[in-house]
């Protein structure tokens, strides 16, 4: 199963891609998580939000195959343990589809890009900085792929 990233937002902070780099290479070849970064829409004084997150959204849905399972990730989505996830991640191998993951901009996703995932996952009730989310998630996909290989990575 090839995994995924489309993440709005680019130019992280060298710590960002060192954090999330770090934890990606831990990861089996056949599950390491290809990242592609989505340019910002533009904001600032005047600027159209609505156009800035449709012209995200354009990019993303560009790069989606139909036939990929797409996990949006959103404030509303289900909260997953460890164990919950390393489960989630079992069900998206035995699919034998490619997995997708979304992580919106500032202002969220496009709602298009929301209606196309099969699921919307959140990683917290926090409202969490999105270079940071890229670092834990892929840590928490790390720690989910060590629960299914039994190692105690995730105690």
């Amino acid at each position: 199963m090839k995994i995924k990233l489309l993440a709005v937002g680019g130019k992280m902070p060298a710590w960002v891609t060192t954090g999330f780099n770090e934890y990606n290479k831990r990861m089996p070849g056949e599950m390491s998580v290809e990242l592609i970064e989505i340019p910002l829409g533009h904001r600032g004084k005047g600027a159209d939000l609505a156009r800035a997150i449709k012209r995200e959204g354009d990019a993303m849905l560009a790069l989606i195959p139909a036939t990929d399972w797409v996990v949006a990730l959103e404030v509303t989505g289900k909260t997953w343990s460890t164990e919950q996830l390393a489960g989630q991640m079992e069900k998206w191998q035995m699919n034998g589809s490619n997995l997708c993951l979304l992580i919106g901009g500032p202002d969220g996703l496009d709602p298009r890009c929301s209606a196309r995932s099969d699921q919307k996952w959140s990683l917290s009730a926090l409202t969490l900085p999105h270079p940071m989310v890229r670092i834990l998630l892929s840590e928490q996909l790390y720690r989910a792929w060590t629960v299914i290989q039994g190692h105690p990575y995730h105690k």
